[in-house]
């Protein structure tokens, strides 16, 4: 059997299918030892150490130019076909229009004595965006890039810096240039991994540090950021990928087979689930799984996946597997169902929903327009996709009167007080007097 079968809750309850699951994010000791070293390499050495890295564990040959070059970005854009530049185009205006729509306003309200209130909103000043290479280079994860460059620039960012590590031959991948280009990104830095994070913190000679951080990598890019809260803003700190698919007997067992794949190929933590009330569906999932694995490229690193962290769950109704749902706060969501809205109201927490039988997580990773940076590892309990506000700050504007202060102070004065703070009430007592 591909993965585990099991009857919820007999099998396994809550508790341990909890217990199970969480063994996919905990980094290690060594792990954030190394990077914390790291860390600390780049913010001493800068470039030096950027080179040293990328040489070890990149490109041998790694010149000492960090950046890429104009000439190299027009290059790439010549050298892929027009017809895939136009569906780089047709994802980015997908993208582009969902996330006009989040886009905030500045705000004020005035009170009858004077006193204006507001919120300013205002994009931060510099992004760095962190775009893994993929397989040695070559299979470049150009839609990362899109998801995180289009909300920044919808939130007004024009100072936006990308870095990507090298292939073997110092090179970038010609699709990462190239969907650069169509999105007006000039600044393309070669580097990987946490000291390409560090970068991107601290500055180095080449690279100026930035105000926020966003981009998926491996664990020790999760780790890098994670170290980084408080010193600059990150989008999120992603763990392994997941894909929970709720399925009644109307749904296609290969069509949820498949959907399952696409998710264990990513990574070998990444978990696949299914949900289903029907033993019938259960048993087919699992024969379209063993059926369909042998066929990926990546069926190796699928099946470590699938054997380590995948599961057809069998429930005794709908009702307890929307409760599975909301517990296990998934990802990406798949409700394979006769009538997926009926049941949408039903769902409290997922990072993505993809509705109804024709409607598998790649359309949203690549092409509908919806971000696919999403919160993972059960954080969509309390966290949401990437967004515009999440390159966004907010200023709060308060512009009392003197008749606010007039008619407040006494009572501002008295709440400080109750606090210890004499100087605080005073503040405001001192304006008293002019009454």
């Amino acid at each position: 059997m591909t993965c585990r079968s099991i009857r919820f809750p007999q099998d396994m309850d809550t508790a341990h299918l909890l217990a199970w699951l969480g063994g996919r994010k905990d980094p290690g000791d060594a792990v954030v030892t190394r990077v914390r070293a790291i860390l600390d390499d780049v913010k001493k050495r800068g470039d030096v150490a950027l080179r040293d890295y990328t040489r070890r564990f990149d490109a041998p040959d790694f010149p000492s130019r960090i950046a890429v070059t104009s000439k190299d970005i027009k290059t790439a854009l010549a050298s892929v076909p027009a017809s895939d530049l136009d569906i780089l185009r047709e994802a980015i205006a997908n993208v582009r229009d969902f996330h006009a729509r989040q886009a905030e306003q500045s705000w004020f309200t005035t009170q009858p004595d004077g006193t204006i209130l507001g919120q300013m909103v205002r994009p931060v000043d510099r992004v760095g965006l962190y775009v893994p290479g993929g397989q040695g280079g070559e299979t470049p994860l150009i839609s990362s890039l899109i998801m995180n460059a289009v909300p920044a620039q919808v939130a007004g960012v024009t100072d936006i810096a990308v870095i990507t590590p090298p292939r073997k031959d110092a090179t970038l991948n010609p699709y990462i240039l190239a969907t650069a280009a169509l999105l007006g990104i000039t600044e393309i830095q070669r580097a990987g991994s946490a000291w390409a994070i560090a970068a991107l913190a601290y500055g180095t000679k080449s690279i100026r540090p930035c105000d926020v951080i966003a981009g998926p990598g491996n664990i020790y890019v999760a780790t890098a950021k994670a170290l980084l809260v408080g010193e600059v803003g990150i989008d999120m700190i992603a763990g392994p990928s997941e894909i929970l698919i709720l399925a009644d007997d109307s749904a296609n067992p290969e069509w949820l087979a498949a959907d399952m794949l696409s998710q264990a190929e990513h990574d070998p933590l990444a978990a696949a689930l299914c949900i289903t009330t029907s033993p019938k569906l259960a048993k087919a999932v699992q024969a379209a799984l063993e059926a369909q694995l042998p066929h990926l490229s990546r069926h190796e690193l699928a099946r470590k996946s699938l054997e380590n962290w995948g599961a057809v769950l069998l429930v005794d109704d709908v009702d307890q597997g929307l409760e599975l749902v909301n517990t296990l706060a998934p990802e990406h969501l798949e409700l394979a169902v006769t009538d997926p809205f009926a049941l949408l109201g039903k769902i409290r927490n997922a990072g993505a929903i993809f509705m109804g039988h024709h409607c598998p997580e790649a359309v949203g990773d690549y092409f509908a327009g919806p971000n696919h940076v999403l919160p993972t590892l059960r954080t969509a309990r309390f966290s949401s996709a990437l967004s515009v506000q999440s390159f966004c700050k907010k200023s709060s504007i308060i512009a009392a009167s003197g008749a606010f202060v007039a008619k407040h102070g006494e009572k501002i004065a008295r709440l400080a007080r109750l606090e210890g703070l004499e100087a605080h009430a005073k503040s405001v007592e001192c304006r008293l007097k002019l009454k």
